[in-house]
């Protein structure tokens, strides 16, 4: 009997080497819509790697990018983050879940590391105090509200590129911020912009339902 549970979950992953071929990012954007169920095959270092690496390329004003991840495949960590998630069961089904949080102390502390390298000495020091000067004079909560804008685009791009890489996601807002950084080990001034379910789906789930163009666009 363990013979054939062996050869069934062999056969299912190599089914999945087969099948998860990368989509483009429109067909990924077509198909892609939150999956709560998921099947037991790990997502390995060096897919998580690419996920992040390709994460990494989203935008952010000044280049800041504030965001910041978790990477959890511990069980009992997921255990412990689905009790402060309300239960939701694809918090410990998941191989993986991601938590992307802001952290715009950690980038105002370290701003050298985002200023571009091509810069003359005297304009990376100006670009420098520019960034001092500007979020310096900023509330902690009105810097925190801006970061987590901007780890939001993160969101967005591992979002579409986790399913044009073959893998499913639910995305979740539902849960108790001050459990999970105290779970994961979180600063307490940076705000948890979601927690991502992330894996190969056991179902298809319910299909996309959005609005059309016409319901949201205006045209001038």
């Amino acid at each position: 009997m363990l013979f054939l549970e062996n050869a069934s979950a062999a056969l299912l992953t190599a089914e999945y080497a087969i099948t998860n071929e990368r989509l483009s990012a429109a067909h990924a954007a077509m198909t892609r819509h939150s999956v709560r169920s998921y099947l037991d095959i790990p997502v390995t270092d060096d897919e998580l790697q690419t996920l992040l690496e390709l994460t990494g390329r989203a935008p952010s004003a000044f280049n800041l990018q504030p965001w910041r991840f978790i990477v959890v495949r511990d069980q009992a960590i997921k255990n412990a983050l689905k009790e402060a998630a309300y239960g939701q069961k694809q918090v410990g089904e998941a191989p993986v879940v991601i938590a992307i949080y802001a952290d715009m102390d950690d980038a105002m502390a370290n701003l050298a590391e985002v200023v571009h390298p091509d810069l003359t000495t005297e304009k990376r020091a100006s670009t420098i105090a520019m960034l001092e000067n500007n979020f310096g004079g900023m509330t902690p909560e009105a810097r925190a509200n801006w970061a987590n804008g901007q780890a939001n685009i993160a969101l967005g791009y591992l979002l579409l590129i986790a399913k044009s890489e073959g893998f499913d996601t639910s995305p979740m807002l539902g849960f108790e911020p001050d459990r999970v950084k105290a779970i994961l080990g979180i600063p307490t001034g940076a705000t948890i912009t979601a927690m991502v379910a992330l894996g190969r789906g056991a179902d298809d789930g319910f299909r996309s339902h959005r609005h059309a163009v016409e319901r949201t666009t205006r045209f001038r």
